[in-house]
């Protein structure tokens, strides 16, 4: 018998926030199933800077999913949107029939990843 998995779905009307920059808490990443959503960067001077956008079929926040890490920048719905929550424990479950070396290369990629956009939004800004 086959075991299906249920999907946590959100829905966020057009200019609501999903996260903030900075924001600790629930690790998951989202799957834009309808809609569009912005994600931004403060600079060092305070001026916020779009990063680009995420549209159907897009995944953001994964990072703060892979290492734990506060969110890097701030999700914002820009059209009336859907995202499935791809939760922490489906990752680990997945992670867990991975190799350790593919586990490593994927931390690795999050923190140049990181360090990247850090410094592009601090010279740019």
């Amino acid at each position: 018998m086959a075991t299906h998995e249920v999907l946590d779905r959100r829905v966020y009307g057009e200019g609501e926030v999903i996260f903030k920059e900075g924001e600790v808490g629930r690790r998951c990443a989202y799957l834009v199933e309808t809609g569009r959503v912005e994600i931004s960067k403060r600079t060092a001077d305070g001026q916020e800077k779009v990063l680009g956008y995420i549209p159907t079929g897009g995944i953001f926040g994964e990072m703060a999913l892979v290492d734990n890490k506060p969110r890097m920048a701030r999700a914002r719905a820009v059209e009336p949107t859907t995202v499935i929550i791809v939760t922490e424990a489906s990752l680990e479950q997945k992670l867990r029939k991975t190799d350790p070396f593919i586990r490593g290369l994927l931390m690795i990629f999050v923190r140049n990843i990181r360090e990247m956009t850090d410094k592009l939004i601090n010279a740019s800004g």
